[in-house]
């Protein structure tokens, strides 16, 4: 079992930064594919970043450039740094696990507010 807890949410202006992070529960960490996903009023669930257990990233077209994800196995913790926020960056954003192997397990924390104004 893997739980998740996001933090780091917020209120901020256009052009602003704000970090994410995620706590992960559980001993499997270190062998996880983490991600964060995000979801604005009346839009479907996409993803934001993803950054497998040996670091490799990839992006969002809409945040490459802005958006950092990184993670730390010895806390367990990964992160994702947004810089140069946009309205359109007005989202719940959502930590999500993905264990890798034979039989990959999936798991979903909360989600966390960002509310980029303009």
């Amino acid at each position: 079992q893997v739980q998740l807890v996001e933090s780091g949410g917020g209120l901020v202006q256009a052009g602003e930064s704000l970090r994410l992070s995620c706590a992960a529960s559980g001993s499997v960490f270190s062998r996880t594919t983490m991600a964060w996903y995000r979801q604005a009023p009346g839009k479907q669930r996409g993803s934001v970043a993803s950054i497998t257990s040996t670091g490799s990233t990839v992006y969002a077209g809409t945040v490459k450039g802005r958006f950092t994800i990184s993670r730390d196995n010895a806390k367990n913790m990964v992160y994702l740094q947004m810089n140069d926020l946009k309205p359109e960056d007005t989202a719940v954003y959502y930590c999500f696990a993905l264990t890798e192997g034979a039989y990959p397990r999936s798991y979903w924390g909360r989600g966390t507010q960002v509310t980029v104004s303009s």
